[in-house]
């Protein structure tokens, strides 16, 4: 019997699976798949075991689980002290309209709506990826991607390697703060494989011909029912090494400072394993996860908050009273700079001597912590350090851009803003938007109090009868 959905997911397409996994995939379902025993060139497999049809999947732009979990009002994961638990593990496919793992499978619909509820929950001050996975498809990973690395800027996302994490698994786990791993825990393999079924020598034994009439002429590479063609097989390889590009490109961004795009491409997609995964960059800490975990409780319990980075924005409607809101954000920043001062666990940097166990850090490729950055990305100071100058940049950007979008608002409201000077000051737009309401307020003020001289020109208003007749009672009266 042919899988026809399981065959379009497993060939003819890249995916971002472990090459001993996917060769097992092939060993082990194959017959099922194809209708037929199946011969693997240049490759010793192993058997496989069996496994479920995929389940439905969910539309993307309509009804989706993000959507779905508002209404509801149900959090998609386990909390414990203030962090979010999102399991990844098995074969991560695209278009699952499900949470958590089912039948050895994990959608990332279901991860990214995680994701997104962990962003917007004020009770989850940081979120843990407890990964277990030899990778799965290419499609949908990278804007996942794009997505964990996002939510660290606010929160704080530490990958907790329970033992594999090849491919596709990588290219979420490196989008965290920080990965750990046991000594036994292995990750890597940044690359892409596709996988082709040639069915003609069997057909040709079967005395089966099939003839594909089509339109355009690659409309029909790759098909399973001729030996591939050395052009459509270039063609293939060309579009993987793409691919594969984008990956250690991904991988850049996450471990900016720790691993470089070269250094990801010249892993040539090996796996490493505990010490060596440390060594190559690839993670920073080799521990027991449960001590790992506990260590990130202590810091997500008393490091500092980055509430800072979502009141940045906020309109100038919402900012409130502008004595108050002084006094509040001298407070958050005092209490912020203390914090940072206390805490010893940063972006780029691991738990203090006793926090954690086993090696730390050892590879060299982790940098130092980096004092504070200017007071225009305050959020920032709870990360400076080498290995996320490139995040820190882009926040300076973003927080130069909304100091000019403020001072335009400003103009719109009579006030002038030197929106220069503010940056050449340091000035926070939090501060910004204080000085603005400041200034807008008292020129309200002033609209409000009106003193207007008597008109030389304009007729003076005439004398009241009663107040004339009062005037000459008076008078009398005094005369006489």
């Amino acid at each position: 019997m042919l899988h026809a959905r399981i065959a379009a997911r497993a060939f003819n397409t890249p995916l971002l699976v472990e090459p001993s996994k996917a060769m097992a995939l092939l060993s082990g379902l194959g017959p099922r798949i194809l209708g037929r025993q199946i011969e693997l060139a240049d490759h010793d497999v192993h058997d496989a075991a069996d496994t479920a049809a995929l389940p439905a999947r969910a539309s993307i732009l309509a009804g989706g689980l993000s959507e779905s979990l508002r209404q509801q009002g149900d959090a998609p994961y386990t909390l414990v002290d203030g962090i979010a638990v999102i399991e990844i593990s098995g074969v991560l496919i695209h278009r699952g309209g499900w949470i958590g793992e089912s039948s050895g499978q994990t959608s990332y619909e279901g991860i990214a709506a995680q994701i997104e509820a962990a962003a917007s929950d004020p009770s989850v001050r940081g979120v843990a990826l407890e990964i277990d996975s030899f990778g799965g498809e290419v499609a949908g990973v990278f804007d996942l991607a794009d997505r964990i690395r996002a939510l660290r800027r606010d929160k704080p996302v530490w990958a907790f390697v329970a033992e594999h994490a090849f491919s596709a698994g990588y290219a979420l786990a490196s989008q965290a703060t920080r990965i750990l791993l046991p000594r036994t825990g292995a990750l890597g393999s940044i690359g892409i494989v596709v996988m082709h079924a040639d069915l003609s020598g069997q057909l040709d034994q079967n005395g089966v011909r099939v003839t594909l009439i089509h339109s355009g002429r690659h409309k029909v590479d790759g098909n399973p029912y001729e030996p591939l063609p050395e052009a459509v097989r270039d063609a293939i390889q060309r579009e993987i090494d793409g691919l594969r590009l984008l990956f250690a490109e991904t991988v850049a961004a996450g471990r900016a400072g720790r691993l470089g795009q070269q250094a990801a491409l010249a892993t040539e997609a090996a796996t490493c394993r505990g010490a060596d995964a440390v060594a190559a960059g690839l993670a920073d800490e080799v521990t027991d996860l449960a001590r790992g975990f506990a260590a990130f409780r202590q810091q997500v319990a008393h490091g500092p908050t980055r509430s800072l980075a979502r009141a940045r924005h906020a309109p100038l409607a919402q900012t409130g009273n502008p004595t108050q809101t002084r006094k509040e954000t001298a407070m958050t920043q005092k209490s912020n700079d203390d914090n940072t001062a206390q805490d010893g666990i940063t972006d780029a940097e691991g738990p203090r001597d006793g926090q954690g166990d086993g090696q730390r850090d050892t590879g060299g490729d982790a940098a130092p912590a980096a004092p504070p950055v200017a007071a225009v990305a305050p959020e920032a100071s709870a990360a400076a350090t080498p290995g996320n100058l490139a995040e820190i940049s882009a926040q300076l950007r973003e927080a130069a851009a909304e100091i000019a979008e403020i001072a335009a608002q400003a103009g719109r409201l009579g006030v002038a803003i030197d929106a220069a000077r503010a940056l050449r000051d340091a000035t926070t737009p939090e501060a910004l938007r204080r000085l603005v309401l400041e200034r807008a307020s008292a020129a309200s003020d002033a609209r409000d109090i009106v003193a207007t001289p008597p008109s030389p020109v304009l007729p003076q208003a005439q004398e009241s009868p009663i107040v004339a007749a009062a005037k000459r009672a008076a008078a009398a009266g005094v005369k006489g």
